[in-house]
């Protein structure tokens, strides 16, 4: 691990999503971690407000943007990625597992456009791959458990995790999506809590718990080893899978998981518009 990349977070209070930009300090090479694209689900509309903020930040500092990455295929907002790759050209990436989230997902919606094989996007990677951000190293560690398709992007001395930890006064993501297993999170995050314990952490949403006044997203391996209230070391693969399934069979499903991942599925794209030129997202009735 060498290298240490700059990070600007923009936090959505909506979604409770932290979005990063991380860039090499030395070429600027960029890339744009997990995008929001403003929904309104009072009414519908759609807005670019957060993706803007993130491009007027790109462009402001001179960057030079590679890659849009995305964790996986997020259940609680909508990715800004689609929006992003037309404004700038730069390649969407994600874990190839994303098949699998398509393949449980398109029947659900009768997303006929929609072919299960991960095209919509540029890249599919996998556990070990190596994409290049100017002198620094983006690494890839799949990472399953909230979802089959979750990964890790190593870059430089920081890991952003997405939603499989979050602050370690909060603790881990659900697992009890289609694809998603307790124990698979349990040791994807073992293998991330291998990393050198000064590993800078960035997590993919806070959503301040009692007793903190302040959003916060920023942490570190030993942060986490020491404190996380559901794995701290110490912690057995049998206690955390009985304590994860608890919580999650206590869980409503997230406000904006219907529209999210029909649009994330595709990319962040939305579906096609209908014969008569309206853009419609479904909603299955008693489906879920």
């Amino acid at each position: 691990m060498s290298g240490r990349p700059q990070v600007k977070t923009f936090f959505d209070h909506g979604t409770f999503t932290a979005s990063y930009v991380v860039h090499d300090p030395v070429t600027l090479a960029a890339a744009i971690i997990d995008p929001v694209l403003d929904f309104t689900p009072r009414n519908g509309r759609t807005s670019t407000g957060s993706a803007d903020a993130i491009l007027d930040y790109v462009r402001e500092n001179g960057l030079k943007l590679h890659w849009l990455l995305e964790t996986h295929a997020h259940a609680d907002h909508l990715s800004a990625s689609h929006y992003l790759r037309e404004a700038t050209g730069a390649p969407i990436v994600i874990g190839e597992h994303i098949v699998a989230v398509q393949r449980a997902f398109t029947p659900l919606f009768e997303a006929d456009d929609v072919v299960a094989d991960g095209s919509q996007f540029d890249r599919l990677v996998s556990d070990g791959d190596e994409l290049q951000l100017g002198e620094l190293a983006i690494r890839v560690l799949h990472t399953p458990g909230h979802t089959p398709a979750c990964v890790t992007y190593l870059i430089g001395d920081a890991a952003f995790v997405g939603d499989t930890l979050f602050m370690p006064d909060y603790g881990t993501a659900r697992s009890d999506f289609p694809g998603g297993s307790a124990t698979d999170l349990y040791r994807s995050i073992r293998k991330i809590l291998n990393l050198p314990a000064q590993t800078r952490m960035f997590v993919g949403h806070d959503y301040l718990p009692a007793g903190r006044s302040e959003f916060t997203w920023e942490t570190s391996v030993a942060e986490q080893r020491q404190a996380n209230v559901h794995i701290h070391d110490g912690v057995t693969e049998a206690d955390f899978v009985a304590l994860r399934k608890a919580r999650d069979a206590a869980l409503d499903a997230p406000l904006l998981i219907l529209p999210s991942l029909q649009v994330n599925i595709r990319a962040g794209a939305m579906p096609p518009p209908s014969a008569g030129g309206h853009v419609y997202l479904r909603i299955p009735v008693n489906a879920l």
